[in-house]
């Protein structure tokens, strides 16, 4: 199955939104500054992905889930991870087809071990892409679009996509009210509920320099290689279901 690499619908930041997250000074400042790449961010604006060659989203099957998701209820998902724990509640009535997705990943152990590849302070933090090439693989499954019930508000968390019906395993927790991100189809499905220090807390050093096709094809064994002070999930579980 061919794949696009997932990206966000890039917005350009008021400058008050962009700032350094602090960061253990034995850590070595390999970041690309915010404010430097802005002139990226603009050409790729209204950009969703940049394919590999050879590949097209339209060529990617999109998956029915098995069984209908739940349309009411929640469940609690506990991330335990280097820069500390956070809670995300999921409603499977916000968003019920990424409620589910999200729910079999973190049953199977999907999370765990995968990395927070892409760090913006001051607009999201993502990962979803495994640490093991053969998972990724298996997972890499297109989901259909969920109607957007909830906005981007700091601290929820969506699905990643590259563009219509192209979600598969890749979320990211909203650093600010990210409401522009919603007429572009990004439909929350969870929320950090405990613990958002943390999460804000996560090593932003590299920025967006983590190649994802590289991740993809090669997995961990490249990330701690090139980028060895990511943070990253030791264990997601989910500790409350309540159907």
């Amino acid at each position: 199955m061919t794949r696009s690499i997932q990206r966000l619908l890039f917005i350009v930041l008021p400058l008050s939104l962009i700032s350094a997250c602090g960061c253990s000074s034995d850590r070595k400042d390999n970041s690309r500054s915010v404010v430097d790449s802005l002139a990226d961010l603009e050409r790729s604006k209204n950009e969703f992905s940049v394919p590999p060659a050879g590949s097209s989203t339209a060529e990617t099957a999109v998956a029915d889930e098995a069984t209908s998701p739940s349309a009411a209820g929640t469940f609690k998902v506990r991330f335990e991870t280097t820069a500390g724990d956070f809670v995300v509640e999921a409603h499977r009535d916000w968003a019920p087809l990424g409620a589910e997705r999200f729910y079999q990943l973190v049953k199977s152990g999907y999370y765990d071990e995968c990395r927070f590849f892409r760090v913006m302070p001051g607009f999201m933090v993502q990962l979803g892409i495994s640490g093991d090439p053969a998972t990724q693989q298996k997972w890499d499954r297109n989901l259909k679009d969920d109607p957007v019930t909830q906005s981007n508000k700091k601290g929820y968390v969506t699905f990643a996509t590259a563009g219509p019906n192209s979600r598969t395993t890749q979320i990211f927790i909203n650093y600010a009210n990210n409401k522009s991100l919603d007429s572009q189809g990004f439909s929350p499905f969870g929320e950090v509920i405990e613990g958002m220090h943390n999460a804000e807390g996560i090593y932003s050093g590299y920025g967006e320099m983590p190649d994802q096709g590289q991740i993809t094809n090669v997995g961990n064994s490249y990330l701690e290689r090139a980028y060895p002070d990511l943070d990253y999930v030791k264990t997601a579980t989910i500790i409350e279901d309540a159907p």
